[in-house]
């Protein structure tokens, strides 16, 4: 994967503004997303996702303005005939980068098998490679050692996908250890330096 890649612009005039679609999985890690959402949407046009889980940690009514939040409800609810649009192939056309923040063991095993049983997984699923994916576990740390996330991870990686490390700390189930999501400050940094400082 390429280390940098400049959007495009319109009548070659300035590169326009990274578009970036966020997307969350069920975990408590789910209540970090709408800061993620509203640091990245700083300096790029953002699109969310959320799988039916991740809605129970989401406040609709305080998400970032601006910043479409998209559901499986919104998959469904579009299509009525040929010719309408496909959700999950609009999005994947319009952004220029995916990030799964938090990525759920569930979604994790989901993505690795290939199933694309809701609006996130059908995204992943039909992802032009080309673009970068950049995915952020967050599980209980006996999940994170479980040999199937490692064979999972691996998955992953052979796709091209990048993995922001979880990190060790209290988790909030109570026990101490490894897989807590990576801050949103970390996962935006990330984001920044694949597009390039000219975007900041």
């Amino acid at each position: 994967m390429a280390a940098h890649q400049e959007p495009a612009s319109s009548g070659g005039g300035p590169p326009r503004r990274p578009r970036v679609l966020l997307a969350a999985s069920g975990s408590v890690a789910t209540i970090k997303f709408e800061g993620l959402c509203r640091s990245v949407a700083e300096w790029a046009d953002v699109r969310a996702v959320a799988t039916a889980s991740a809605l129970h940690f989401i406040d609709g009514a305080s998400f970032p303005d601006g910043v479409p939040l998209y559901t499986d409800d919104d998959e469904w609810s579009r299509w009525r005939r040929v010719g309408n649009e496909v959700l999950h192939i609009e999005l994947r056309r319009w952004a220029d980068a995916l990030v799964i923040a938090p990525l759920s063991a569930n979604t994790l095993a989901k993505v690795a098998g290939g199933l694309c049983d809701n609006l996130l997984t059908c995204v992943v699923r039909a992802w032009d490679y080309s673009k970068p994916v950049y995915v952020a576990p967050a599980m209980n740390t006996f999940m994170w050692d479980n040999p199937f996330t490692a064979r999972h991870l691996a998955v992953l990686r052979e796709l091209g996908m990048s993995i922001v490390q979880p990190v060790t700390k209290r988790l909030a189930c109570g026990d101490y250890g490894n897989g807590a999501m990576a801050e949103p400050s970390e996962i935006c940094k990330t984001l920044m330096l694949f597009f390039g400082p000219q975007h900041l």
